[in-house]
């Protein structure tokens, strides 16, 4: 007996799903252009609705697009009909997939929001089916061979309504302009939201900078940097604009006895390096390692000699934040 070769079984179906994709790229048109800019404009929530593997991949579809800044949730086709039809209020839009469009199950969802008045748009492959007699807005998709032994089990339709889900998701973003600080705030317990967090995010500002004249005694300005406990001195000209920086190495290395009647001014850092707030805080933390230093001025850059200070970002703030 022949041994089936199962890496070529594994190819056959990705070659019959990679032609059901190209399908569905050929596809797109005018419905689906009319459903993003619907929903784009929605005040309320997009509602997902379907039954079996169509249900299955909606609640995947609608995790993609609340997670891509369009609100939404899935809604089981089945508990519908049993009370939880009163979940959908008058601003939603309900979008419902069915392959085939005609499941049974649709009927009592359908005729809700045709009743009410809730824009209903219908994604199925048969054009005159219930589901897509019914719809607002009829998204026809291609009917794709299903991989597998006589094409019995969902497989390249499940696949072509993925990327199909996918790609609406994607769409609403850019009709949006959802932006990866958008994701990052939506996103705070991911890895993501780290990659996309600023030195904004982390700085110290406000009463706890440690800002001081560059008039300021010597010996004065340590016990001022020993109170603030950042290790560093951030000083202002008498128009508050930025003048100097001076850190608890440059104590060490520069401190004598004689100093101490000495103003910050004559031994601070000039023109030390200044980042804007909105600089990615892994890019932060790569500036300090090659300078060989601990702490960048976040400034707001008026004119070269003209840098209003908005924050202190140190290097122990950024690894904390697990970056």
């Amino acid at each position: 007996m022949n041994r089936l070769n199962f890496n070529k079984i594994a190819k056959q179906v990705i070659s019959t799903e990679i032609q059901a994709l190209k399908k569905l790229q050929k596809s797109f048109g005018k419905s689906f252009t009319e459903a993003v800019d619907l929903i784009a404009k929605s005040q309320g929530k997009l509602i997902l609705a379907g039954i079996g593997k169509s249900g299955l991949i909606s609640t995947k579809g609608s995790a993609t697009l609340s997670s891509l800044g369009t609100p939404s949730f899935f809604l089981h086709v089945g508990d519908a009909a049993h009370g939880d039809l009163g979940v959908i209020g008058k601003k939603d839009i309900l979008l419902i997939l069915s392959y085939s469009g005609q499941t049974e199950e649709l009927k009592n969802i359908i005729q809700y929001a045709n009743r009410f008045s809730i824009p209903l748009i219908g994604v199925a492959s048969k054009t005159d089916s219930l589901l897509l007699k019914a719809s607002d807005i009829k998204i026809i998709l291609p009917e794709v061979k299903e991989a597998g032994i006589g094409s019995l089990a969902p497989t390249s339709s499940s696949t072509m309504f993925c990327a199909f889900l996918d790609s609406l998701a994607v769409a609403l973003s850019y009709k949006k302009k959802f932006s990866t600080y958008d994701f990052k705030n939506i996103h705070p317990g991911g890895s993501l939201f780290k990659k996309l967090t600023t030195v904004e995010d982390l700085m110290y500002k406000d009463n706890d900078l440690p800002l001081i004249s560059e008039n300021t005694k010597f010996s004065v300005a340590l016990n001022i940097m020993s109170k603030k406990k950042l290790g560093s001195l951030v000083m202002l000209n008498k128009k508050k604009f930025l003048s100097g920086f001076l850190s608890d190495g440059d104590v060490r290395r520069k401190h004598k006895k004689s100093m101490s009647n000495l103003k910050v001014k004559d031994i601070m850092t000039k023109n030390p390096l200044v980042v804007q707030k909105d600089i990615l805080a892994a890019k932060a933390i790569k500036i300090m390692q090659k300078k060989r230093i601990t702490a960048l001025i976040v400034g707001k850059i008026i004119t070269k000699n003209k840098i209003k200070v908005i924050g202190l970002i140190h290097i122990h703030q950024i690894l904390r934040a697990g970056i």
